[in-house]
């Protein structure tokens, strides 16, 4: 029986391996979602707004390194998937987006619904095209996955929906996607340098996820204290003495104070863009697989095009003796900064501090997923939140969009058996109709929502720059109630005494939960080790360089 444009493109996806597509039906994209229906290999995720559709499927490639679909209709549909799909393009997520496009014939007619998304999504794909031809739909369909997993990115097919009526051609390529091998004619340079560093220091990002064990062995041979990059938090965990936190912004002081002594920074899966926190004039080695990617933010003494784990496996240095292990001798800067994190942590005034409810959600979540939305929130998460080791934690790292927080922990959901969002009142408002989704599914989501009534580091963000607070102030609903009448088990929390007893009812739940904490609208996010006029320097700074870029 001949098959049809959309049943070669959902069969070539079930090939590929994907197991669901999110979205929203559409007249355009009908065709497609009839081949759905009758494919019992993929599912279909009904999203309640396409920007869901794409988080979902950029957070679930975050976390499986598999390629993702989501779809939208013609028109409006397709263009709310873009903020998603920038996520995905950002942090390196193979997501495939599948677009609905009006009749072929009437296409340069200004008809309704009418849009070039070839155009239109031109800067977020890694490969863009239209199918204009039914013959050519199973080479497209292969290539869009090919691509998406090959270059860690977006692929965009637009589909004109009477080409999706018509009958096919398929394609026989396989899905297989050659390992690169890499030759090392610098190890024993990269050797040579690490054997004579006195403070060397390790910072991981992404390109160091699942590697854990190799990445703290090496860590351990040569005595090298390790920071992250947003990245490659969770990696590790916080509590290990080797681990000094993270860098920048977001970061701590015993890694402020690791990069201050160090005499040779090893790099490892990261392109850490806030340049200024790290050290000037001390000897880099650099490994990422991508060339792109290498000295493209500092001065780089020794560029190693690797994976990290094959680069970490083929690395022989020497074993440095207790006494000359750098990690040690930063124990007090370490222990130092926890006790004063612990002040916020322990404090049971009122309004609670938002520092605390990370820290105590931490003690509780020690596995599972992670995925912190953006804002202030991504401070309490990122240095609140203690890292076990055994979470994997995701943000919208590049991207940097408010309302991840939902929609990704719908996605994520899908691969984890637990799942917790931190998100702050504002990005919960944007995507907050996710909630439905989840309910619809039954996913066991834990959403707990940081309330401060407040936009609160745009706030920051203004006080540092000079500026009246001004347009930051939140009106929000009764957040349980709203999650209860969806039918969200929720609970909201003012009090920190009760804190505990609700994030115990939250684990337990195993239904979607919601929990709103009230929190203190007037705690800053501030850097590692900087005053509040230090701060404010600072970033002033950080603008005017983005405004004044050096000729470097």
């Amino acid at each position: 029986m001949a098959k049809t444009v959309a049943d070669i493109i959902v069969e070539a996806l079930v090939k590929a391996g994907i197991k669901r597509i999110y979205g929203i039906p559409g007249d355009s994209i009908d065709p497609l979602m009839d081949a759905i229906r009758r494919n019992k290999e993929i599912k279909y995720i009904q999203v309640r707004h396409e920007e869901g559709a794409a988080f979902a499927a950029s957070v679930e490639s975050k976390l499986t390194s598999n390629v993702t679909a989501c779809m939208g209709t013609s028109g409006p549909g397709s263009i709310h998937l873009l903020n998603g799909l920038y996520d995905a393009k950002m942090d390196h997520a193979s997501v495939v987006a599948l677009t609905g496009q009006i009749e072929s014939d009437m296409i340069g007619h200004d008809y309704f619904q009418e849009v070039n998304m070839i155009k239109l999504f031109d800067d977020v794909a890694v490969f863009n095209q239209i199918i204009i031809n039914p013959k050519n739909a199973g080479y497209l369909i292969w290539r869009a996955v090919y691509e998406a997993k090959s270059k860690k990115g977006v692929a965009h097919l637009n589909l004109p929906v009477d080409i999706l009526r018509m009958e096919g051609e398929e394609y026989e390529g396989e899905f297989y996607y050659p390992k690169i091998s890499y030759d090392y004619p610098d190890l024993d340079k990269a050797i040579e340098l690490i054997d004579k560093s006195k403070s060397p220091v390790i910072m991981i990002g992404g390109g160091a996820r699942d590697k854990s064990k190799i990445v703290n062995d090496f860590s351990e041979k040569i005595g090298a204290p390790i920071i992250y990059a947003l990245n490659g938090k969770g990696i590790l965990s916080d509590y290990d003495d080797k681990v000094m936190g993270g860098i920048g912004l977001l970061g701590t002081k015993p890694s402020v104070d690791a990069l201050n002594k160090t005499d040779l920074l090893i790099l490892l899966g990261t392109s850490f863009p806030y340049v200024n926190f790290l050290p000037k004039d001390v000897d880099v080695i650099q490994v990422d697989n991508n060339p792109a990617n290498i000295g493209k933010r500092i001065k780089v003494s020794l560029p190693i095009v690797s994976d990290v784990g094959e680069f970490l496996l083929k690395i022989t240095p020497k074993i440095k003796e207790k006494d000359d292990k750098f990690y040690l001798k930063m124990k007090d800067s370490k222990e130092k900064w926890f006790k004063e994190l612990s002040k916020a942590e322990n404090d049971s005034s009122k309004p609670m501090k938002p520092q605390r409810v990370a820290f105590e959600l931490s003690k509780v979540f020690t596995e599972g997923v992670v995925v912190v939305d953006t804002g202030n929130v991504t401070m309490w998460g990122a240095r609140n939140f203690r890292a076990s080791g055994k979470q994997k934690f995701v943000f919208s790292a590049w991207l940097g969009s408010m309302g991840i927080g939902i929609p990704g922990a719908v996605g994520a959901s899908f691969v984890s058996d637990e799942v917790l969002a931190l998100v702050g009142d504002g990005g919960f408002a944007m995507t907050m109709m996710e909630l439905i989704t989840a309910k619809k599914y039954s996913r066991p989501i834990k959403v707990v929502i940081f309330n401060n009534s407040k936009l609160g580091m745009i706030k920051f963000e203004q006080e540092v720059m000079g500026y009246p607070e001004w347009g930051v102030e939140l009106y929000n609903p009764d957040f349980s109630r709203l999650a209860e009448s969806i039918g969200v088990r929720s609970v909201t929390v003012e009090d920190p005494n009760e804190l505990s007893s609700a994030i115990k009812e939250m684990k337990e739940s195993e239904e979607p939960f919601v929990l709103n904490t009230v929190v203190d609208p007037n705690e800053r996010p501030m850097p590692p080790k900087l005053t509040f006029t230090q701060a404010k320097n600072y970033i002033l700074s950080v603008f005017r360089e983005k405004l004044e870029p050096s000729e470097e």
